[in-house]
């Protein structure tokens, strides 16, 4: 039984992670319906709740104030003093006796009299006037003293045009030429110019006054009952209603409820998957860093699908298949599902479409896991990328063709985001390299990589240390079998078994297997000496894994594979010996610690078997027998594996498959006839 302080820690993990998701919710709440135009709505009758407004779509009153600024009739301030002070200096050049001789007072009054005509009906630049020429209305507002008066574009004049005016319209008793030499553009100028203040102030008016609906619907009013076909007008109501609806979510006390709401739904999700690692995946659930690494992973999924729903960018471009690639990486097929379940029904209540999300996620989930059963090669993600790529694509096309019945109707622009979905799928090998660094797991594709014999500590040991070497190479086929059949994760014992021994690259000459000759450099060493040396050799290993910077689980094997056992050939020999003295028994103990996990436990009674196998006189279905079984048991007795989780079950099995394979391995061959 677990203590209780053990079962409340990742408890409060998992409340902790409810909180976090929480917060990030959306704050409005989800209309309870969905429906698509066109399509048979779904659901019993529906009445309006109440009275509300069926409101335009925004192309609709988009397409309005559009409509409004194209007919906007712009303002413009007309300067009444340029007027004035243009007459005035008329007369005054005529009274001075600036003009010609020839132009007498009848030439002044058809100048005065053009020019008040002018500035009656406006001059403006050439510029502004070829700018309101474009322009629909063809009228603007001209304000004199806070009064308005509308005219229209053509009758406008600028400077040039009031000039040539002046002088076509000239009486035949009056000579063009002398008129022309009045100068009359000293007395021709702009008197009317754009207002943007009022023009902009009466513009947003009438932007304000685009009504945003089109006709209410009554309270008890019926809108559709089920079956019938969402027609246009139909589909409006019920997008007002859903408008309405999370509108009226407002206000403190009812955000209250609604944030409580979400909480305990979430809470009740990842209990879901509390329970789950509780039942089937303690050593997951009851280690921190486990626990810590899966929820990490549902939290940054859910984040994700929260911003998409936010900034309103497509949630298909998240790759979700990510999180069950590195949670089966590290852990196994079931617990990836599950949390990639637990992540994806999270998401699923902010998405906008979540049928459609739940189907796409949960086929991509369990495709993953299918094509990711054995785990050793690079290349097998990208075959996963493309066959969730494929999935998404399929589903999607399915789906389409089953709600809209049109092959012109399906978005392909979904297509892209799904390309991008794949890309980001690449990068998942880059995420199984960072979680191993970071939480210290090791992936399968990395003791894949370990494993190989030209590895550098393996090819220097397989030099240096054959005997030893080949040793390790018996000890991991011994202990590949035995945990192939209790159901350990054979690739890490296998990889665990080539390293264990590492430590004897230190004295390579000490060790019996790498001895090549008659002397034995123990002969020359007291008993203590030489147990020390041996004993040795399991610190020397984590030190050199250490260096070469072996991951932290291929380094439980090093440092478990004797546990707290004894050097028993010399420390039998000094009982031997010298039977009354005192025995330093520190002196002949390996440092430790006793194996914690089938795998070490399974490495410890490989190593012991495999080694004392070595000193058989004969090869025998009797003798082999009594040999594991002598070994295993003594084991057993010493209480080396009472920390491991093997049952009687397990023992049982690796014994048999231990003297299967030695039988194999020790097997007799038949001597080749001389050739006479």
């Amino acid at each position: 039984m677990k203590s209780r302080n053990t079962i409340i820690q990742p408890i409060i993990y998992f409340v902790f992670t409810a909180i976090l998701i929480a917060y990030f919710f959306p704050r409005e709440v989800k209309f309870r319906y969905q429906f698509f135009e066109g399509k048979p709505w779904q659901y019993d009758l529906l009445t309006a709740p109440g009275d509300f407004p069926i409101y335009k779509t925004e192309e609709e009153v988009k397409a309005e104030k559009d409509s409004v600024i194209q007919n906007f009739i712009p303002y413009y301030q007309m300067n009444p003093e340029v007027k004035r002070t243009q007459l005035e200096k008329l007369r005054s050049d005529f009274q001075a006796h600036l003009f010609p001789r020839q132009v007498n007072q009848n030439y002044l009054f058809y100048i005065e009299s053009q020019l008040v005509k002018f500035f009656d009906k406006g001059i403006l630049t050439t510029i502004e006037l070829d700018l309101l020429t474009k322009e629909k209305p063809g009228r603007i507002y001209t304000v004199i003293n806070s009064l308005s008066e509308i005219k229209q574009i053509k009758e406008l004049y600028t400077v040039k045009s009031a000039y040539e005016a002046m002088l076509n319209e000239a009486p035949g008793n009056l000579d063009k030429t002398n008129l022309t030499s009045c100068n009359l553009n000293n007395y021709l100028a702009e008197n009317i110019s754009y207002d943007e203040n009022i023009s902009q102030k009466m513009l947003n008016e009438l932007l304000q006054n685009v009504s945003l609906s089109k006709g209410m619907v009554q309270a008890g009013e019926r809108i559709i009952d089920r079956g019938e076909v969402i027609d246009g007008r139909t589909f409006g109501m019920l997008r007002s209603l859903k408008v309405v609806h999370e509108a009226r979510s407002g206000g403190s006390q009812r955000q209250g409820i609604i944030r409580l709401g979400q909480l305990i739904l979430i809470i009740g999700i990842l209990f879901c998957c509390a329970f789950y690692l509780a039942t089937f995946r303690p050593d997951v659930f009851y280690r921190r860093r486990n626990i810590i690494f899966i929820l990490l992973c549902i939290i940054v999924f859910c984040i994700l699908a929260e911003m998409s729903a936010k900034y309103n960018f497509s949630i298909y471009i998240i790759p979700f298949a990510i999180l069950p690639i590195v949670v089966r990486t590290f852990f196994d097929s079931h617990t990836a599902l599950f949390t990639h379940l637990i992540a994806i029904l999270l998401s699923s209540l902010v998405t906008p479409f979540p049928h459609e999300f739940l189907i796409m996620q949960i086929i991509s989930g369990i495709i993953v896991i299918f094509t990711l059963k054995e785990l050793s090669q690079r290349s097998q993600l990208i075959r996963c990328a493309f066959f969730v790529f494929l999935s998404y694509a399929l589903i999607y096309l399915s789906l389409a063709l089953y709600q809209e019945g049109d092959m012109n109707k399906i978005n392909w622009t979904v297509m892209i985001y799904f390309g991008i979905n794949f890309i980001l799928l690449m990068f998942s090998y880059i995420l199984i390299y960072i979680f191993e660094k970071t939480f210290g797991f090791i992936s399968t594709i990395t003791l894949v990589e370990l494993s190989n014999i030209n590895a550098p500590l393996l090819k220097k040991l397989s030099e240096t240390c054959p005997g030893t070497f080949q040793h390790s190479m018996q000890v991991s086929t011994l202990a590949f079998e035995a945990g192939a059949q209790v159901g350990a994760n054979t690739q890490l014992i296998r990889t665990g078994a080539l390293y264990h021994d590492i430590g004897k690259l230190s004295n390579p000459a000490f060790f019996t297997e790498n001895q090549k000759g008659t002397i034995n450099p123990h002969d020359k060493l007291t008993f203590e000496e030489s147990a020390q040396i041996i004993t040795n050799h399991v610190s020397e290993g984590i030190k050199l894994a250490e260096k070469a910077s072996i991951p932290q689980a291929i380094i439980d094997f090093i440092r478990t594979h004797h546990g707290t056992g004894k050097a028993l050939y010399f420390y039998n020999s000094f009982k031997n010996a010298f039977p009354d003295q005192p025995i330093h028994e520190e002196a002949f103990t390996y440092p430790g610690p006793n194996p914690f996990s089938k795998e070490t436990a399974i490495l410890m009674l490989a190593d012991a078997v495999e080694a004392t196998s070595r000193s058989l006189a004969e090869y025998t279905d009797e003798t082999i027998k009594d040999l594991v079984n002598r070994i295993i048991d003594r084991q057993i007795s010493l209480g080396l594996l009472q920390n491991t989780p093997l049952t009687f079950n397990d023992i049982g099995m690796i014994k048999a498959s231990f003297i299967d394979k030695l039988k194999t391995m020790y097997h007799t061959r038949i001597n080749y006839p001389d050739l006479k």
